[in-house]
């Protein structure tokens, strides 16, 4: 049995997750503990421990996706497709519960100069990266927010904050409370998330948190047990008025063995009330409607 280290929580809270699954690998005599599937159960077992709202994965083959809408069941909607051109290969989808949440509008977009062609890359990226965004009604409350889940490159500087400048244009445009998710491979002050935190645009979860249910692991151990002196690089970042109630880095193996080389970021967050300054659900912002919610 896998105890949660959030688990469900009750309107108006929202449990939100984000987690690098680490892409199925088809490299011959690697590690036992990165085979997927030694972790596909894992995996499974720590979503239907936690049951996040919403949850943003990273290094999502189309296969991996399928058995995390499997883990998570039929209220939740899978949002986002692969980052090659059309549209297969690894992604970085949202699940979104529908009976919590509607889903007004989403989209896909490339991290790259020409973001609306699927499969672009820039800024020597070394493969194609992508941002998926939501903007999701609270059925409980009727708050609305943005979610925006994403993965940056793991090679190029340059191309890591140009991501971050693209992801906060898209913020702002949308003038919503946003829920920024993704493995940023970027640490704590470095140069991508003083872009995104920048005029307290947006803030870190974790620092915000009222209660903090773990220690500040690291977030890529690799298969190791977690280290607090390491570097976070998987982020859970709010705006726009989001209260943040608990934080977790969620570094507990499951039957002795870890899920993935990178732990959940997970928190409990209350969107603020609606209001009239508010953007309606009609007026979606920078968020595109060519993809609406079916």
């Amino acid at each position: 049995m896998v105890l949660p280290v959030i688990g469900p929580v009750a309107a108006p809270g929202i449990h939100v997750m984000t987690f690098n699954i680490r892409r199925r690998s088809s490299r011959p005599g690697g590690p036992v503990a990165d085979r997927w599937e030694r972790r596909r159960a894992l995996v499974a077992e720590m979503l239907r421990a936690e049951r996040p709202a919403v949850l943003g994965i990273q290094e999502a083959m189309p296969d991996q996706a399928d058995a995390v809408a499997l883990a998570l069941g039929d209220t939740y909607r899978r949002l986002g497709r692969g980052r090659e051109r059309e549209g297969r290969g690894e992604g970085c989808p949202i699940f979104v519960d529908t009976a919590r949440f509607e889903i007004i509008a989403h989209r896909q977009v490339a991290l790259s100069e020409t973001p609306e062609v699927p499969g672009s890359r820039g800024w020597f990226a070394a493969a194609p990266r992508t941002a998926v965004v939501a903007t999701l009604r609270d059925r409980a409350t009727g708050s609305v927010c943005d979610v925006v889940n994403t993965h940056f490159d793991h090679v190029s500087p340059l191309a890591r904050v140009r991501s971050a400048e693209q992801i906060r244009r898209m913020v702002v445009e949308a003038g919503r409370p946003a829920v920024v998710l993704g493995d940023l491979n970027a640490g704590a002050g470095s140069r991508p998330l003083r872009v995104l935190l920048g005029d307290s645009l947006l803030a870190d979860a974790w620092s915000r948190a009222a209660v903090r249910r773990t220690p500040e692991w690291g977030t890529r151990p690799n298969y190791r047990r977690p280290r607090a002196d390491a570097r976070r690089i998987d982020w859970l970042l709010v705006g726009g008025g989001i209260e943040v109630d608990v934080a977790a880095i969620n570094g507990e193996a499951v039957r002795g063995r870890w899920p993935s080389d990178h732990l959940p970021v997970q928190a409990a967050l209350r969107l603020p009330p609606p209001s009239r300054s508010s953007r309606g659900p009609g007026d979606t912002g920078g968020v595109s409607r060519r993809h609406p919610a079916e």
